[in-house]
């Protein structure tokens, strides 16, 4: 229905063109998320009804309802990149010359894969913040709406007998779930015992995802029965624009906007103009429309589709949740896409890192890490308390293993020179489902300490790795090699850089697709080398931690991204 309304109105304001005092017509074409496209139609057909022109041509907007990932899809597909769990769109999916999702968080991640897509005037319109929906009566079990539940206490009902069923739309397909992972991760912290709650609660959460908010909100009790509300879902992060428009349908059972603390970065619709395919007319026409969007009484239009202006507040049509604050923080526009971050503080690395844990935690692969042990691996990192490159990589493959969930089949191998015969690599644990190699793997990782005088096969080392896991490929599954290395190849028994990356090249097959990760640890490693590499095999990356106790932020960031960054 919103999308006939949108054609509709798109129409109605063309014909409405021929009356105005302007000659010849700029097209204008705006892809909208779902819940605001009603108001930005509503906008541009007041607009273009009064005239709307640059520069005495005559603007005609056509405003489309489009899910973001749909949008993004196709953004990835023309730059030839794709995002960790949302693959590319058709192409009867096309980009538009605007471009108005739901979340920033959408142009972060794009920007983060696709160094060229830099859109500009980004703006936000409106926003909706991020609240844990809760129907009413569970709501009231835990004090509301006197109290709200903050994060420690949601993050501390996982792994307890009285669980909560909770769910979430796939974070790598909805702005609002991967906000909500955001705030998960920064609850639970980095010790140990946050990474175990961290898992705990990714885990729980996967077992109740949707790939669409609708989808998901079908999954809240329809009754007050106890039986109902005891086996239906029980809680989901969402956006308050999504609990105002379930409530709205008046529902048996109403959903409660529970509004926690820290609150997470809200949803805050910027408006984008895409880079490529835009001339000057069309500039001006976009400057246009984001005027009218920028309007005082934009900010009518859009509470009554449960929307706020982006200070936070509401119109008077706003029906406002129980509980739900007067203002909440405002969002500020960007300006443009220069400096990879929100407005928020946000950056693409921080939502790969994000979208790593949730691939890890809850989907299917096969990976074969592979890792450094030359000599120079056992030199002190200072900002690590003087543990050695070595000790700090079997810090974050503990970490990393911990993470994987048992749908996830994982090898082990070191790389010198001279560690099997001539062989400057050495199998310690084949590629084994977790299910049953979990121990063995975990073992293996207190002998990668390094080789003295040891020097780094690498060549010799990614192409045997590659094929291995070439030779094992299953299909609907990451099958990946992660390689961790400090330096360049030093073997002169082995393969030169011409002869091995013919070799590689030949091994690719596009039928079984290997993901080559590189991960470059402190300042000596020789990056053009691994480009190089990287370069052979479509989707793969190299990514670089100058400071080697990050190392497991780089690793998080890598398995959450699918063309590699530097």
């Amino acid at each position: 229905m919103a999308i006939v309304v949108v054609i509709a109105g798109t129409w109605l304001g063309y014909q409405q063109l021929a009356d105005s005092g302007c000659t010849g017509s700029v097209r204008l074409s705006v892809a909208a998320a779902p819940e605001i496209a009603p108001a930005v139609q509503q906008v541009a057909q007041q607009w273009t009804a009064s005239g709307a022109e640059v520069s005495g041509t005559c603007v005609a907007v056509d405003v489309t309802s489009a899910n973001p990932a749909d949008i993004a899809g196709a953004v990835s597909r023309d730059h030839d990149v794709a995002l960790a769990g949302l693959g590319t769109a058709p192409e009867t999916v096309t980009v538009p010359d605007v471009w108005l999702p739901d979340s920033s968080t959408w142009l972060l991640r794009l920007q983060q894969e696709a160094s060229g897509f830099k859109p500009t005037k980004i703006a936000s319109v409106a926003q909706s913040p991020i609240v844990l929906a809760m129907p009413e009566p569970v709501a009231k079990n835990f004090g509301w709406p006197e109290k709200n539940m903050d994060w420690a206490q949601l993050l501390g009902q996982f792994g307890t007998e009285s669980t909560l069923q909770v769910g979430i739309v796939d974070p790598t397909r909805d702005a609002a779930g991967l906000t909500s992972l955001l705030a998960i991760g920064a609850i639970a912290g980095s010790s140990q015992e946050g990474k175990l709650k961290k898992v705990q609660a990714l885990t729980a959460l996967s077992e109740n995802r949707s790939s669409l908010r609708e989808e998901l909100l079908q999954q809240f009790p329809k009754s007050n029965d106890a039986n109902d509300l005891g086996n239906s879902l029980q809680a989901a992060p969402l956006s308050e624009e999504d609990v105002v428009a379930y409530n709205a349908q008046r529902p048996a059972v109403q959903l409660s906007a529970i509004y926690m603390q820290p609150a997470p970065t809200p949803l805050d619709y910027p408006y984008a103009v895409m880079p490529q395919g835009v001339d000057s007319l069309k500039a001006a026409a976009s400057d246009g429309l984001l005027a009218q969007l920028s309007s005082g009484a934009f900010k009518e239009t859009l509470a009554s589709v449960g929307l706020r202006a982006p200070d936070g507040t509401y119109g008077a049509s706003f029906q406002a949740p129980v509980g739900a604050p007067a203002a909440s923080p405002a969002v500020k526009s960007s300006g443009s896409s220069e400096g990879g971050k929100a407005a928020s503080g946000i950056s693409g690395q921080v939502l790969s890192q994000a979208v790593g844990s949730w691939v890890a935690t809850t989907l299917p692969g096969r990976v074969l890490a592979v890792f450094d042990v030359s000599g120079s691996m056992s030199k002190a990192v200072p900002t690590a308390g003087g543990a050695t490159r070595a000790q700090v990589t079997q810090e974050a493959a503990a970490g990393g293993l911990a993470l994987f969930n048992n749908k996830w089949a994982v090898g082990v191998w070191r790389f010198s020179t001279n560690l099997d015969g001539t062989k400057p690599y050495k199998e310690l644990v084949p590629i084994t489902p977790l299910t049953a190699g979990r121990q063995a793997l975990q073992e293996s990782i207190g002998k990668l300490n390094p080789v003295p005088d040891g020097a780094t096969g690498l060549y010799d080392t990614v192409l045997a790795a590659y094929g291995e896991v070439q030779n094992g490929w299953k299909a609907g599954r990451s099958n990946s090699v992660i390689l961790f290395t400090d330096g360049e190849n030093l073997n002169p028994d082995g393969l030169g850089q011409g002869e091995f990356l013919e070799k590689l090249k030949k091994a690719v097959d596009p039928k079984k697709p290997v993901r080559l990760v590189l991960i470059g640890i402190g300042n000596e490693v020789n990056k053009a080398e691994l480009d190089k590499i990287s370069a052979v095999v479509k989707g793969s990356g190299v990514f670089i931690a100058p400071d080697p106790a990050r190392i497991s932020d780089i690793f998080l960031e890598a398995i959450g991204t699918r063309t590699g960054a530097s």
